[in-house]
């Protein structure tokens, strides 16, 4: 659907739905529920913080939303699919085209520059050198980190590393974004200018956010806080 300025527009409010989603590892007495029920919708465009613990069920929840993982029960409803009825081949093409992944540790490799490293991506899926050209150096810019390109990993902060990895998940323009403690191993200054930008994105790309942390600047930078306690979501 388009709206009258011809910009295509989501037919429904929420790109996530879950059903009552539970996920148990082991069997008998050695069965652990690490998420218990849950149930709950995300909006197109919303930024959303999951809190809690460790071992509280952050990170399986998030999993379980993403396809990285399936629920022992209950169902997963992405942009009006369900995530169990689709095949592998349909599920990778779903993370390469409509998701993005930010993770605590970076995960950036050391040989290449911040540009190489945001294009890879797009490299790997075939896509065009002038096309990633376009699209790395404006997921840089989006980051404050046009000036910086052409250095490799060691010649950046941790906080300007983090605003690569930001961008690496930009860059194939998804749907939604991933962010598994995405402050974790940054300093307060830099905690609240990535969770700033992060934010931003939300609002100014419509790229719903989903972020597991631990960081009150971040939850509080968020639409809407889900409180977790072993694996349920505290009302």
């Amino acid at each position: 659907m388009t709206d009258d300025h011809g910009i295509s527009r989501p037919t429904q409010s929420h790109i996530l739905k879950l059903d009552n989603v539970t996920r148990v590892f082991g069997s008998g007495n050695q069965s652990v529920t690490a998420v218990d029920n849950v149930s709950l919708q995300i909006k197109h465009g919303q930024f959303v913080a999951l809190v809690g613990r460790s071992g509280s069920g952050k990170t399986t929840l998030m999993n379980i939303m993403s396809g990285l993982d399936n629920p022992t029960s209950g169902h997963v409803e992405f942009d009006g699919k369900f995530l169990t009825d689709m095949s592998d081949g349909e599920l990778v093409k779903l993370r390469r085209n409509k998701q993005g992944f930010i993770f605590q540790s970076f995960g950036l490799i050391s040989l290449l520059s911040a540009y190489e490293n945001v294009q890879l991506p797009l490299h790997i899926s075939g896509t065009s050198w002038r096309e990633r050209r376009r699209k790395a150096a404006t997921a840089l810019e989006m980051v404050g980190l046009a000036g910086r390109a052409n250095h490799r990993p060691y010649e950046l902060s941790g906080g300007e590393q983090q605003r690569v990895a930001i961008a690496r998940a930009l860059v194939s323009e998804p749907n939604i974004l991933f962010a598994d403690e995405p402050t974790g191993e940054l300093d307060s200054v830099n905690a609240l200018y990535i969770s700033q930008i992060l934010k931003d994105i939300s609002k100014t790309n419509q790229v719903t956010i989903i972020a597991a942390t631990h960081d009150p600047t971040l939850a509080d930078m968020s639409d809407q806080i889900y409180r977790m306690q072993d694996g349920a979501i505290q009302n």
